[in-house]
């Protein structure tokens, strides 16, 4: 067989048939890069699965922490800061709070040792308290200070995630201002505000007291102006590129806008004559050598090549955060297995089964013409792998 033959595959259409497909070269992007100047990027990092434990991967949570770290390092030679124990790392997904406690405090040691050039920050939430009909504010308050306290305790910035409990017993608008005003009242330094929408998690619908997204956007923009000296900004995942630019425009001075959006996020971080977006994504885990080189670009002044660099890889982002939204997970830990990352694909919670094989074969096409498959010959061999498993020989 010639060494196209072996980088051959036959995968899957949504048909049922198959189609023959041999990857071209992988991009020429940088193997380190500096931090970005005109922007900051933070990539949401995901976890690595321990596949040798013996736990109910259902059930609870066994992290490979070597991987997980050598992940971290990963984005930080990139010149990324890392968003750690967000819904990327499956928090709330998967990840318990117990190990989502390990996992920051392991995260933020391994930045110092780094030094200056590993920025990070930390997602505190409320999801070790669950939902129920009889749940109070003050107990949701009293759930965000708890973990607040744990990341800045251990020395970390907080990212103020999206909470289902409050969701759950919050009566409106009201609600959310007396949780949120007495949270950003403690906290030492400026958080980040995580506005999560339902198309990642259904249990967080009408946040902010409403399922009208204009009313919803009112109120939240009411907390932020009356907390602005303690709020560095707001990630706000709707996929709505029109939203986060009028919202953008509506921010305090000094309060970043940070993108979510993973289907629109070259526009958004170019900006326009009004300002642009900062970054805070997951799609950043999977596309980190294509974004240094894009942000890179940009620095430089070269919008053309910022263009020409990211437009490849937003079909490949739209592949991984296509509907259901909230299974994005699977893709991404999928490109790391695909690059050599991590030596399996298997995920916490058992989520590697949440995405069909046809899905990963077009993902694996499109990470392909995005030039981001590293190793095309290893990259064939793992998918190879992954197509044995659904017999597809």
């Amino acid at each position: 067989m010639t060494a196209i033959g072996h980088r051959q595959l036959l995968l899957p259409r949504a048909d049922g048939g198959l189609v023959p497909y041999t990857p071209g070269a992988p991009g020429a992007f940088p193997a380190r890069a500096d931090p970005p100047r005109s922007r900051v990027a933070f990539a949401a990092a995901h976890v690595v699965a321990d596949p040798r434990a013996d736990n109910d991967p259902w059930l609870d949570a066994a992290i490979d922490w070597e991987t997980t770290l050598a992940y971290r390092h990963h984005l930080w030679s990139l010149g990324f800061s890392i968003a750690e124990a967000m819904d990327t790392a499956q928090r709330g997904m998967g990840l318990d709070w117990a190990t989502t406690q390990e996992l920051i405090r392991r995260s933020l040691a391994e930045a110092r040792a780094v030094g200056a050039t590993a920025r990070i920050a930390c997602g505190a939430g409320t999801d070790h308290l669950a939902p129920r009909p009889d749940l109070t504010l003050d107990e949701v308050a009293a759930a965000y200070e708890e973990q607040c306290a744990f990341v800045e305790g251990a020395g970390g910035r907080v990212i103020l995630m999206a909470s289902r409990a409050l969701a759950a017993c919050a009566g409106g608008p009201d609600d959310y201002a007396q949780v949120y005003g007495r949270i950003l009242a403690q906290v030492k330094q400026p958080v980040i505000i995580h506005w999560l929408g339902e198309m990642f998690d259904p249990a967080l619908a009408g946040y902010w007291g409403s399922r009208d997204l204009d009313a919803a956007t009112e109120s939240c923009l009411r907390i932020i102006g009356e907390h602005a000296a303690k709020i560095d900004g707001i990630k706000i995942s709707l996929l709505d590129h029109e939203r986060e630019i009028a919202m953008r425009r509506r921010l305090p001075v000094g309060v970043r806008m940070y993108s979510g959006d993973d289907f629109n996020y070259p526009d958004l971080i170019e900006g326009d004559g009004e300002g642009y977006s900062d970054a805070l994504l997951g799609i950043f885990d999977a596309i980190a050598p294509a974004a240094a080189a894009a942000l890179a670009a940009l620095d430089a002044g070269d919008r053309a090549a910022y263009s020409a660099i990211f437009a490849p890889t937003v079909p490949l982002s739209r592949q991984i955060f296509r509907a259901p939204t909230r299974f994005y997970k699977t893709g991404v830990v999928f490109m790391a297995y695909l690059n050599g990352h991590q030596a399996h694909f298997r995920m916490v919670g058992g989520q590697e089964s949440a995405r069909s094989i046809v899905h990963l074969a077009e993902l694996f096409v499109l990470a392909d013409r995005a030039g981001l498959l590293a190793d095309p010959a290893r990259s064939v061999e793992r998918m190879r792998r992954t197509l044995a498993l659904a017999g597809i020989e």
